[in-house]
């Protein structure tokens, strides 16, 4: 019975060789999967230690490294099938080597991302923000176009320098397809250099207004108030027209505050002598910007008290609260001198109004 099972085969394989390979595979994803588990509790205990942040970047690709050693060790069986079959074995085997150390060495920059973000919060320059996730997005882009080489070299069987003389040939159409990418590559860097804004910034462009979460190779995004996130290509984001609320110097608050035309100029001046002392050396208030209160206009149906004052700095919630206890002083300071507030009214005069006497004078000088 042994000797018909050994001579059983599946597309020309001996069937043990076949149960042999699957069994070896098997066993190295099982392995891999306790290593990755026993490299995790470990970094897990280590916290942010050297050796933690080591073994959690490779608790990834260790599973792959054991699928890639399962391989070599399984193709021995297949010693006997001719070097047809050993020879593609062999050459998947060098693939899978370039994406399992590939995909270690991309996993290790996390721990390059890990310090150098450590040494961002130390300083206090914006530009730095932006630049410690770059660095991190390149080496990792740099690492990926290495393994494509080799894989791409493993595959075809050509030198690396067949391969880069057959891209210069395509560089052409490869650059024409990638003209965006290029554009927005560059705009970022016009972005780092010229500083229009930062990371954490609050702008406004196109009618988005919101803090600026953060600036990429490709795009930068923003967070609106709402919630909503934005992204706009950096090719659009230097043609655009960006207003920085983030660096403004203070809030200014302008405000018309109208009172009923039947107010006599006494309490009009009252009512302006109320708003002054209110503001006068107000909190957050700059020196080289003072309140102005001034009774500047006769609407349709009230009088005009134009209110400015300049809060700094440009904490908004802060500024909020300040306008919110302005208001109820001079809420309550005018209900207590009698002064009304006034709102949008209209009088109406009727022809038979005995007080106030009309002629409606109709064509032909006929009167009625």
């Amino acid at each position: 019975m042994w000797e018909s099972f050994t001579q059983m085969n599946i597309a020309g394989i001996e069937l043990w060789k076949v149960l042999v390979f699957c069994s070896v595979i098997l066993l190295s994803l099982v392995l891999g999967r306790l290593a990755r588990f026993v490299m995790e509790r470990i970094a897990k205990r280590s916290g942010e230690q050297l050796i933690g942040l080591f073994l959690t970047s490779l608790s990834r690709p260790v599973v792959m490294a054991a699928f890639t050693l399962g391989w070599w060790l399984s193709i021995t069986t297949l010693i006997n099938l001719g070097p047809n079959i050993i020879n593609m074995a062999e050459s998947v085997g060098y693939i899978l080597n370039a994406i399992a150390i590939g995909y270690a060495f991309y996993s290790l920059v996390d721990i390059v991302d890990h310090y150098l973000l450590g040494l961002v919060k130390k300083t206090e320059s914006k530009v730095d923000d932006v630049l410690a996730p770059l660095i991190g997005k390149s080496i990792r882009i740099t690492v990926f176009v290495l393994v494509l080489l080799n894989i791409i070299q493993q595959a075809s069987g050509k030198s690396i320098t067949t391969i880069l003389a057959a891209l210069g040939v395509g560089g052409l159409a490869i650059a024409l397809a990638g003209q965006d990418t290029i554009k927005n590559f560059f705009g970022s860097l016009v972005i780092l250099m010229d500083k229009p804004f930062e990371i954490g910034e609050r702008i406004v462009v196109d009618n988005y207004d919101g803090p600026v979460e953060s600036i990429g190779f490709r795009s930068t995004r923003i967070r609106t108030l709402e919630g909503h996130q934005v992204t706009i290509p950096n090719s659009e984001m230097v043609n655009k027209t960006v207003q920085n609320i983030g660096r403004r110097p203070h809030i200014r608050h302008l405000a018309s505050i109208t009172i009923t035309y039947d107010t006599p100029p006494g309490k009009v001046q009252r009512a302006l002598d109320i708003i002054k002392q209110i503001l006068s050396n107000h909190e957050g208030m700059h020196p080289e910007f003072p309140p102005r209160v001034y009774f500047n206009a006769f609407n349709d149906a009230s009088l005009n008290i134009m209110m400015i004052y300049w809060y700094h700095p440009p904490d908004y919630w802060e500024y909020m609260k300040f306008s919110e206890r302005v208001n109820l002083r001079i809420l309550e300071q005018f209900h207590a001198a009698g002064i009304d507030f006034a709102f949008p009214t209209q009088t109406v005069y009727l022809a038979n109004d005995d007080k106030r006497q009309m002629a409606l004078k109709l064509l032909r000088g006929r009167q009625q």
